[in-house]
């Protein structure tokens, strides 16, 4: 079975039915990209790997073969669910002040990203090798084919790309490496602008051939570095050793049950399917599907499962490999029935402090910087294998370095840049090899009988997890068809307020909403969710009417 990921689209039709195989991605070529595989034979993991590649060619503000992601696949063969962790990691020179200023203080997240710093060894690549190796059926080199195409031939700026680019009109060019792919006469390559990339071409034909050992050794390791070295701001080292010694990581699937349906997502170090899976079992006692999807009270119940799911992550979840996570404590059903006692029906909490799950130890951990610079995309092969993928650089444009034609993530800026809090250590400080916490939440569903039915995932930093739990809401308790799910409102923590998306129905609840004693806020909340769901007539792939993202069928 093999993999893909899960994005939405406009400009080509966002949903698509068939008896066979459907991708989704947020970018059309990328979508396309992985319909090739599919009707050349390819499984799921194939056309999930393809669409990554490509996307790192024409997403590169979002994705690539720079940063890292997470991989959710499940094998009709052997009938399990396997995730791949390929998360970036820490260099051996990060220490845990890297993100502190002279006075002890926390750098601003604006003053610690630009420059090498901020960049993690990249996983996407071992993360693929790795999933081929388990799932994937058309040869290695073959996946790379539609990417090394538009690489060399050309593609057009999408709107996304050109409206990315807008936050670096006046900043200095120094500072901005990738702009001498992206701009043009000092600005930045306008929609339907052609750029080439011979330099990623290059190195994608060099990868395609050799496989990882073309990334992670010899000459491109050598231009990691040198990119870093060389940074105009923020100059940092990553050595050959660092590179050579990235290991994209099988992980146990994290599962919980949810009324009727098995959700199964990725694990720490994300912690997007723990507080899902949280979100999902504190509004079990409450019958969401009677309240309806158009009932103010439904919004209010799930932003107070949002609070406190939270302030549980923000205080338990880090890297497996460095700090005890509770994972079993926090989806503990009686945990959770408690939890969920605290939400009254018709009054917001004044605060929303973390509890005490079994298993728990005395860390804490802050918000990390997570920002918006992500991407997602699913595929379902003709026999029924299903990978979600959710891939990213970060922040736009990652570091806004580039090395051989991509664009280098910031992914360590999703550590908490202080260390300690309040005395106490942080799950997720900043640490050597250390891996930083992710929101990415690929989630696979299953039914009663054990048939997956749901495959979906999203972009958006920490909004992520929210854009997933509100999606599967509104598809599990309000039985709405995947696209129409995506569509329904997102919401999101604004510190003491709620975020409703600005000119949604949410709008139009808004003394409703207020009534319930928490301040209501309209704020422009895009996303890029994209699934495939099965229905009595095959599978169907579906898009965020938010993005350009689409679906096809094999």
């Amino acid at each position: 079975m093999k993999c893909l990921l899960v994005v939405v689209a406009l400009l080509l039709p966002v949903s698509a039915f068939a008896t066979g195989g459907v991708t989704s991605s947020a970018d059309p070529r990328a979508t396309a990209a992985g319909q090739e595989i599919l009707r050349a034979g390819g499984s799921s993991t194939d056309a999930a790997i393809a669409m990554m590649l490509t996307l790192s060619v024409v997403e590169p503000q979002s994705s690539g073969i720079g940063g890292g992601g997470f991989m959710v696949v499940h094998d009709v063969a052997s009938g399990k669910i396997a995730t791949i962790d390929g998360r970036e990691m820490a260099p051996a020179a990060l220490k845990p002040t890297r993100f502190l200023n002279p006075d002890g203080t926390p750098k601003s997240y604006v003053d610690a990203v630009p420059g090498g710093d901020s960049v993690g060894i990249p996983g996407n690549v071992a993360l693929a090798w790795k999933a081929h190796q388990h799932w994937g059926k058309l040869p290695w080199a073959r996946l790379f084919a539609p990417a090394i195409k538009i690489a060399t031939e050309g593609y057009t700026v999408s709107r996304g790309t050109y409206a990315a680019m807008q936050p670096w009109r006046a900043q200095d060019a120094a500072f901005l490496p990738f702009q001498a792919l992206f701009w043009e006469n000092g600005a930045p390559k306008r929609f339907g602008t052609i750029i080439k990339n011979p330099a990623q071409a290059k190195l994608l034909r060099a990868i395609a051939l050799h496989g990882p050992s073309a990334f992670y050794k010899g000459a491109n390791a050598d231009a990691i570095g040198a990119a870093l070295h060389s940074a105009a701001h923020n100059p940092a080292v990553m050595t050959q050793a660092d590179l050579a010694g990235y290991v994209a990581k099988d992980r146990p699937a994290l599962c919980g049950s949810y009324r009727s349906f098995k959700i199964c997502s990725m694990g720490p170090p994300s912690s997007g399917g723990s507080t899902v899976l949280e979100i999902l079992g504190l509004l079990e006692p409450f019958d969401m599907k009677a309240l309806g999807k158009d009932n103010p009270q439904s919004w209010h119940l799930i932003t107070e499962a949002m609070y406190l799911a939270y302030a549980d992550r923000n205080a338990y979840l880090g890297d497996p490999d460095f700090v005890q996570v509770p994972l079993a404590g926090l989806l503990d059903k009686q945990y959770l029935a408690r939890r969920s006692a605290l939400i009254s029906l018709t009054t917001s909490l004044p605060s929303y402090a973390p509890g005490n799950p079994p298993g728990a130890t005395k860390v804490t951990a802050v918000e990390p910087g997570e920002r918006t610079g992500t991407t997602h995309f699913v595929a379902v092969d003709r026999m029924g294998n299903i990978t979600s993928m959710t891939s990213t650089v970060e922040g736009l444009f990652g570091s806004q370095l580039v090395a051989n034609g991509m664009v280098l993530n910031n992914e360590l800026t999703d550590f908490s840049f202080a260390p300690e809090k309040e005395g106490k250590p942080v799950a997720n400080a900043p640490q050597a090899h250390k891996r930083p916490l992710s929101s990415m939440s690929p989630t696979i569903v299953y039914d009663a009988t054990g048939k997956p039915i749901l495959a979906l995932g999203s972009a958006g930093g920490p909004r992520i997890i929210m854009h997933v739990a509100k999606t599967l809401i509104a598809a599990l308790d309000w039985d709405l068809p995947a696209e129409a799910a995506i569509a329904e409102p997102n919401l999101f923590i604004g510190g003491d307020a709620v975020l409703i998306e600005q000119g949604s129905k949410l709008d139009t609840m808004r003394g409703p909403l207020a009534a319930f004693g928490k301040t209501v806020v309209s704020a422009a909340l895009p996303s890029k969710v994209n699934a495939v769901e099965r229905t009595p007539s095959g599978w169907r792939g579906a898009a965020d009417p938010r993005s350009e993202g689409n679906a096809l069928s094999e």
